[in-house]
């Protein structure tokens, strides 16, 4: 069984940082094509701007990916480069503090458009071309998509509830996609991030100095992984290696949600 991803054509959103960027580095280190995409143009180029022009196997596309059009041309421009796309990793996605008794609070709705809507518009319109590209061959996947969630998907925190119910949203879009896709023998999987040291948790990390440690402690590995470490889940996920893996939630969290913080009752 192969895992490998060498040859094929990537597509990764959300690649200007974290654990996006991560992904996308990995998967040219495995000697796939990758495309770089983000909306944060600045930090885009200041990561793929010169080692694209150097190596062939790289491109980046910077632009708002709210938008259907730039979603068109962001799978376009994939295809000018490389012909094809075989993998699509959506990475795309943001985390935002809510208040539930707020009525001026836009958290929901930019999380369910970031989040959920946006991994659902760019996954038809590659599904499509997949399935063009795999017209009159009867074997072999036609395509991967992989989309990143959290396990904030199972936790209930009234500050993150816009978070939490996007994530719960977006497991659903993948097992509801991975059915409707099946039969073109295209794949879809996700992966829940937990204590992996993404953009996001840095941030927070930043804002509150025990937070590590809380972090820590109710890990059982104890630790916080690296982004890289969600990398090679993800390319298992993309690779021929999981060929019958379909609608699944793989979570990468160090055993983080095997844990009930409340702890044994007092006897």
């Amino acid at each position: 069984m192969s895992f490998s991803i060498e040859g094929k054509t990537a597509i990764v959103t959300g690649a200007a940082n974290g654990v996006g960027l991560a992904i996308a580095r990995h998967f040219v280190d495995q000697g796939a094509n990758v495309m770089f995409a983000d909306m944060d143009e600045a930090r885009l180029c200041h990561e793929c701007g010169d080692i694209a022009e150097d190596d062939g196997n790289i491109r980046y596309f910077a632009g708002d990916l709210r938008e259907r059009l730039t979603l068109a041309n962001l799978l376009s421009a994939t295809i000018d480069s490389f012909d094809r796309v075989d993998i699509l990793i959506n990475g795309s996605r943001q985390v935002l503090p809510s208040d539930p008794l707020d009525l001026d609070d836009t958290s929901f709705e930019t999380l369910m458009m970031q989040n959920v809507t946006n991994t659902y518009r760019l996954s038809q319109m590659v599904a499509k071309r997949m399935i063009k590209q795999a017209a009159g061959k009867e074997e072999g996947q036609a395509g991967a998509i992989v989309n990143l969630s959290s396990i904030a998907a199972r936790r209930t925190l009234p500050q993150l509830l816009s978070y939490s119910v996007s994530t719960a949203a977006l497991d659903q879009l993948t097992r509801s996609l991975a059915v409707a896709f099946a039969e073109y023998r295209i794949r879809v999987n996700s992966v829940a991030l937990g204590s992996v040291m993404s953009a996001s948790l840095q941030d927070a990390l930043k804002h509150n100095g025990d937070y590590r440690e809380e972090i820590e402690e109710n890990t059982p590995l104890g630790r916080i992984a690296s982004p890289s470490e969600l990398a090679e889940a993800v390319q298992f996920l993309a690779s021929d290696g999981a060929g019958f893996v379909t609608g699944q939630i793989m979570t990468v969290d160090g055993g983080r949600t095997l844990l009930d913080p409340v702890g044994a009752p007092a006897h």
